[in-house]
């Protein structure tokens, strides 16, 4: 098989995600052989650093042995059982892991298969727990500007992200925004605590004048994935908390992209005040399975829980349900994952390939068409402007991010952008000197990609 062959089959039957198919005339997709570590390679024999974790899951890298093992002792024992009126030990030790783990006070986990359904769950569950607590008078939700929380019909809601949203925009319900405290948009001299501390009045108002109706808030912490990447102070999250406990409206963090690890904890929410926050629902997928399997899961509280605890005849439960809800193999894919994580002390390591991130992508801070490098963790940003002074941005039609992805493609690196945005959101095992190659690669990428 050569890449040729494959790439003829695929465009003859395959419709892929996040593509304009007409693109793939001129910039075809990369077929891939094998994994291993930090490593992608296609049939031809190239070889690409996974710079993205292939979509921001694969943690641990690529044909893990540890997982890989893990995952082939349960496919011997019990590769599927439904959860409704079923039980098995990775679901139940996966969930008593978990609830250890997570901020103080999460004591219920609610499985389904993939990050949308787990916003899904904790939107339906906030909505049904005012009902049954009987307030159904709360049926909106708040979320803030830039956001994403995925795309099936009720996570794209209450998202703010028009490139995904604004096709569907007759289907959605409408949540109310608050100003995003995304720091790229701080006055020169301001702080990020100051911006975000400041920017917090816009959500103050929203629940005085609509917690009456509000079910919950909907943030992602500390950082806006797929809105390029902005990132904002814990502070905010601490002040959220307290709003919202004082406004009597649930707090959903949708931890999907930046928990397990990439924000330099755990989880974000551990990094608002002196102890971290506890949210009423925290969404979890991604990193959970180290990009192996499709997992979910939504941690919430007693509190939540014993509202759908009830006799059957009053109709109180929770009916949500997936056919691969709490699969064995999934489920045995993240415990091996939390083992990595302990085995390795991660979260410290973290800490050192972070500023070898930002050591390596340093000389950009003065770049006449960078307007910021930013950082959270082990997640790194470039955002590329036609004038740094004014921040003025490309004409987003010219995709001079995508020239920097060509580029990288050239160089042995997966960099995929989100529009002019380059970031390195890279597997835990990358080592400094791969992490230096794509500082290089980063840098020439985004001198040619200017220059034309």
């Amino acid at each position: 098989m050569t890449n040729d062959e494959l790439i003829a089959r695929d465009l003859r039957v395959v419709w892929h995600p996040c593509t304009q198919m007409k693109d793939t005339e001129t910039l075809p997709p990369i077929p891939i052989k094998r994994g291993e570590g930090v490593w992608l390679e296609d049939f031809d024999g190239n070889r690409y650093i996974d710079a993205v974790s292939s979509w921001w899951v694969n943690i641990f890298g690529h044909a893990n042995p540890a997982i890989n093992d893990r995952i082939k002792h349960q496919l011997d024992t019990l590769e599927h059982v439904m959860l409704a009126g079923f039980s098995h030990e990775p679901a139940v030790e996966l969930a008593e892991r978990l609830v250890d783990l997570t901020p103080e006070g999460l004591t219920r986990a609610f499985f389904a298969d993939n990050g949308s359904a787990a916003v899904e769950v904790a939107l339906k569950m906030s909505f049904h727990y005012w009902r049954n607590t009987g307030h159904g008078e709360k049926t909106r939700f708040i979320n803030l500007s830039n956001s994403y929380h995925g795309e099936t019909l009720g996570a794209l809601a209450v998202g703010d992200v028009d490139l995904y949203k604004k096709t569907y925009e007759p289907l959605l319900l409408k949540p109310l925004t608050a100003r995003s405290p995304d720091c790229y948009h701080r006055a020169p001299g301001v702080s990020w605590e100051e911006h975000s501390r400041a920017v917090f009045a816009d959500m103050e108002a929203l629940l005085a004048e609509h917690a009456h109706e509000t079910c919950a808030v909907i943030v992602e912490p500390l950082l806006q994935c797929a809105g390029h990447m902005r990132m904002y102070h814990p502070v905010y999250l601490e002040l959220l908390r307290e709003a919202c406990t004082r406004h009597g409206v649930h707090l959903i963090a949708d931890e999907i992209a930046v928990g397990f690890g990439r924000t330099g904890t755990l989880f974000a929410c551990e990094q608002a005040g002196e102890a971290g926050i506890t949210p009423d629902f925290m969404c979890l997928s991604k990193g959970l399975t180290a990009g192996y399997l499709p997992l979910s899961i939504t941690m919430t509280t007693d509190d939540v829980y014993n509202a759908f605890y009830d006799d059957y005849a009053n109709l109180t439960a929770f009916l949500h349900s997936h056919s691969y809800t709490g699969n064995p193999l999934a489920c045995a894919a993240a415990l091996a994952t939390l083992d990595e994580f302990e085995r390795r002390d991660q979260v410290n390591v973290n800490k050192r390939l972070a500023q070898c991130m930002a050591d390596a992508v340093a000389p950009l801070a003065d770049h006449p068409n960078v307007a910021e490098v930013r950082q959270t963790g082990m997640v790194l940003a470039i955002e590329m402007v036609a004038k740094k002074a004014t921040r003025t941005p490309f004409d987003w039609r010219e995709r001079r991010g995508l020239a920097v992805y060509r580029h990288a493609l050239s160089q042995g690196a997966l960099l995929r952008p989100l529009g002019d945005t380059i970031y390195f959101m890279p597997p835990y095992i990358i080592t400094p000197e791969q992490i230096a190659h794509l500082g290089r690669v980063a840098i020439e990428g985004i001198e040619r990609a200017v220059s034309t």
